[in-house]
């Protein structure tokens, strides 16, 4: 199956707070989106990895998507190295991507930032022809994402560009609500967290809101990019 867009999250809930709403747009505009956890999320202080299994293929089929994978890193302690950047590779050369969203460029949780620059450096690598992969028995064919963006999480990172998600933004808290275990909840008999707190939730829809007054919509999702956002005249901006 190729895809038009490949996201991928740390964490499962990692691409529905990230970009949830531009997920569940672009997948109405007709695009394939795929999304691959990296982890499970067995460090989490709530809930479990097999629970979170589960509410990660409830948020998936809240949003449409096509796939969703989970490679079984190890959370917390996942590298950017060889062994880990090849097993990304498998996954960008076997959905083919024109575009991959990943994890924030800098922010609190240590696997987001280190997630981030695994999935870039892994989009750079699949491009080249001697790196050789397997799916299954047959050998892999190179393949290089147009372009690769990054999503804002937890901290308050000053995008590159926007995108309006008018109309996407109660699909994209469906998705996040999924997870059950993980956010607010005031019958939780389990520890509190950064992001079990009403604020945390909250702040999804604000910090949206926020975006999109900037550029004169209701809502908008924040994105950093690695090379200069080029446009084709001036007639394609809002």
């Amino acid at each position: 199956m190729k895809l038009d867009i490949l996201v991928f999250g740390a964490h499962p809930d990692d691409a529905e707070l990230g970009c949830g709403a531009t997920i569940a747009k672009e997948i109405s505009l007709g695009k394939k989106v795929g999304i691959v956890d990296l982890t499970r999320g067995e460090l989490g202080t709530r809930g479990s990895a097999d629970l979170r299994d589960i509410e990660a293929a409830n948020a998936a089929k809240i949003l449409g998507v096509s796939v969703r994978e989970n490679l079984r890193f190890a959370d917390g302690f996942f590298t950017n190295d060889k062994k880990h950047q090849l097993e990304v590779i498998k996954m960008i050369r076997k959905y083919q991507p024109e575009i991959v969203l990943c994890n924030a460029i800098d922010d609190r949780h240590i696997d987001h930032s280190r997630g981030s620059k695994l999935v870039s450096d892994a989009c750079f690598l699949s491009g080249l022809l001697k790196i050789e992969t397997l799916l299954g028995e047959k050998q892999q064919e190179k393949w290089r994402p147009k372009q690769v963006y990054h999503y804002i999480q937890w901290k308050n990172i000053e995008p590159d560009f926007v995108v309006d998600v008018t109309g996407f933004i109660d699909i994209k808290e469906k998705s996040i609500m999924a997870y059950g275990s993980q956010f607010f909840n005031s019958n939780s008999l389990e520890p509190e967290t950064p992001i079990t707190s009403k604020n945390f939730i909250d702040s999804v829809n604000y910090r949206a809101r926020d975006l999109g007054r900037l550029i004169g919509v209701d809502f908008a999702e924040g994105y950093t990019s690695e090379r200069y956002v080029a446009v084709e005249n001036f007639d394609k901006l809002i």
